[in-house]
C-alpha cells in the first residue's frame, strides 16, 4: 500500500517563511533572548495565534531554521562527486549560491547579523559536517585534513558572503562564488596532492 505524501499548503510555506524572515530580521537588531512572540508576530505581519499554530516558541523557530537549511543543503549536496569536483570545483560551490538564492531575504538578514553569531556558527557547523562527511567518504583524505580544508573554505566563504550582503550587490553572487571556488580549490588541490 503506497502512502502518498501530502503536499505542503503554499499558505503554510508563506507564513513560515514570513516568521523565519521576521526572526532573522529581529536577530540583526537584538539578542535571541530579547525577542518576544508579540514582536515576532508583528514583524511577520501575523497574529500570535497564527504563530502558535506553527511554533511553541522562539527556540522552535531556530530549530526549524536549522532543520530546513540542513535538509536543503543535504539535497543540494546529494549528487556531488568529489572526484569530479577536483577538476571543476564550481559545481560544489554553486550549491551555496543555490542555497542562498532559495531565500535571499532570509540569508541577507542572517549574514548581516553582527552580535548574534551563535546561530550562524551552528548553521556553518551543520554545513561543514555534511560537507566533510561526503568528502571523506569519497576521497582518500584523513578526516582531520578534510576538516581543516572545509573550515578554511567555509570561513572564508562566509566572510565574503557577509561582505557581499552588506554591499550594493553590484557583482552577481554567482560571480562571487566562482572567484571563491577558484581561490579555495587551488589550495585544496595542493593539500590533497601533498597527501
Amino acid at each position: 500500500m503506497d502512502k502518498k505524501v501530502k503536499p505542503v499548503d503554499r499558505r503554510v510555506l508563506k507564513t513560515k517563511r514570513a516568521i523565519r524572515n521576521a526572526f532573522a530580521k529581529l536577530m540583526v537588531e537584538k539578542d535571541i533572548n530579547d525577542i518576544t512572540i508579540i514582536e515576532l508576530a508583528d514583524t511577520a505581519d501575523i497574529n500570535r495565534k497564527t504563530f502558535y499554530n506553527y511554533y511553541s516558541g522562539v527556540y522552535q523557530v531556530v530549530e526549524d531554521i536549522e532543520n530546513d537549511i540542513s535538509q536543503s543543503y543535504e539535497v543540494l549536496l546529494g549528487d556531488i562527486e568529489f572526484t569530479k569536483t577536483m577538476e571543476a570545483p564550481y559545481s560544489l560551490f554553486e550549491r551555496f549560491s543555490i542555497l542562498i538564492n532559495m531565500d535571499p531575504e532570509f540569508f541577507g538578514y542572517l549574514l548581516s547579523m553582527n552580535g548574534n553569531k551563535a546561530l550562524i556558527t551552528r548553521i556553518m557547523n551543520l554545513l561543514k559536517n555534511k560537507t566533510r562527511e561526503k568528502m571523506v567518504s569519497q576521497l582518500d583524505v584523513e578526516e582531520y585534513r578534510a576538516e581543516i580544508m572545509i573550515d578554511y573554505i567555509l570561513s572564508g566563504m562566509l566572510s565574503v558572503y557577509q561582505h557581499w550582503f552588506n554591499s550594493d550587490k553590484s557583482v552577481p553572487i554567482e560571480e562571487v562564488t566562482q572567484i571563491i571556488s577558484t581561490m579555495s580549490w587551488g589550495g585544496v588541490n595542493g593539500v590533497l596532492k601533498e597527501n
